[in-house]
């Protein structure tokens, strides 16, 4: 009985908080999570700079002859392409200025014909001894005096039709018009000043200041016709990578003195107008040197209080790797302390993740984006 009565309080105690007996507690479940390898791989050291974007082609428009506005004929801001027309002046006056030129000219064309047979007349008089010299010499001059009062009529013609042409202001170049300083019904000339601006937008420059130092590092004193010349790259002032890559296509012929700089310019496509006339950019040149470094997706990347890490997998555990990032390149990253190469980094399922963590690895498609 004695026996029974400590078996009895042993498996009372058992059912307890905190007794002598534990229960065996169940593993926790791995957690799926979709990994990439770091991958170790030869990168062209770049060069950062603060750039801006430049049109290739600027046009100041103006009106070249002065009269009243009667319409403007584009949207601000819009696309206009060579040769739309953009304001109209009206045209009655200049209309009427060609008409005068016209009869002005048919008056001389006709002066001259007269003068022609005048002077076959007095040709023809002098052979048969019924006229003088001074006669047919009066009459030469006569004639050649026609000739040049028809070629001056014929050039007052052909001024009226030209300005009659500039009634209609068109684009010289294809681009983006900004806003216009006039109105319909304002009288516009030569001294207007600038009645709108036209910039090209595809493609589009960015030019950069390079310090000696610098300028020696990446080599862009050369550019080669090959199309060998460096490769240039932007970031918007948001921390976004333009999508689109340049290549330095002129060095200017010398030094800022007072800076001690170089101007160095750059050409990128601009197919979606991403890219502004004026703004200010972030200009990443690649050298022509390379060093080895580890690349992971920046889709890995964890930042807290204490730096940026990722998670690696290791004996089926999910283990923190602390890391020091490099640049950025595509849709990656450079490592430059914390990786070796070949750790299967975690990209996919880092919601739930803790250190210590069992999980199911599984491999998934590497990120486009690798330049």
């Amino acid at each position: 009985m004695r026996g029974l009565r400590i078996l009895t309080l042993l498996g009372a105690l058992s059912l307890q908080p905190g007794s002598i007996a534990f229960a065996q507690q169940p593993a926790p479940s791995a957690i799926p999570v979709g990994t990439v390898a770091a991958e170790k791989r030869a990168i062209g050291r770049t060069a950062d700079f603060v750039g801006r974007i430049e049109a290739v082609n600027r046009v100041d428009v103006r009106a070249r002859v002065t009269g009243y506005l009667e319409a403007v004929l584009f949207q601000e801001g819009a696309n206009v392409t060579e040769g739309m027309p953009l304001f109209r002046i009206e045209r009655p006056p200049f209309e009427a200025a060609v008409e005068q030129a016209q009869g002005a000219l048919e008056r001389a064309q006709g002066a001259l014909q007269n003068a022609t047979v005048q002077r076959q007349r007095a040709d023809e008089l002098l052979k048969t001894s019924a006229g003088s010299v001074a006669v047919r010499d009066q009459r030469i001059a006569e004639e050649k005096g026609a000739e040049g009062d028809q070629t001056t009529a014929e050039a007052n013609l052909k001024t009226a039709q030209i300005n009659l042409g500039y009634t209609e202001i068109k684009a010289a170049i294809t681009g983006r018009i900004g806003r216009t300083k006039v109105t319909k019904g304002n009288v516009v000339g030569p001294d207007s000043g600038v009645l709108a601006q036209i910039v090209s937008n595809d493609p589009m420059y960015v030019s950069f200041p390079v310090s000696q130092r610098e300028f020696l590092t990446i080599k862009a004193g050369a550019v080669p016709a090959d199309g060998r010349a460096p490769l240039v790259s932007l970031k918007f002032a948001d921390g976004s990578t333009y999508d689109q890559k340049g290549r330095v296509d002129f060095v200017d012929v010398s030094v800022e003195r007072s800076t001690d700089t170089v101007l160095v310019r750059a050409t990128l496509p601009n197919p979606g107008g991403k890219l502004i006339d004026g703004a200010l950019v972030r200009v990443a040149v690649q050298g022509e040197q390379t060093d080895e470094k580890v690349l992971i997706p920046q889709s890995a990347l964890i930042a807290d209080q204490q730096g940026a890490y990722v998670f690696a997998v290791e004996d089926g555990k999910a283990v923190v790797k602390r890391i020091k990032i490099g640049s950025e390149v595509g849709a990656y990253v450079t490592i430059d302390q914390g990786l070796a190469g070949n750790e299967q980094i975690v990209v996919e399922g880092l919601q739930n993740l803790r250190p210590g963590t069992p999980v199911l690895a599984s491999p998934v498609t590497p990120p486009a984006g690798r330049s």
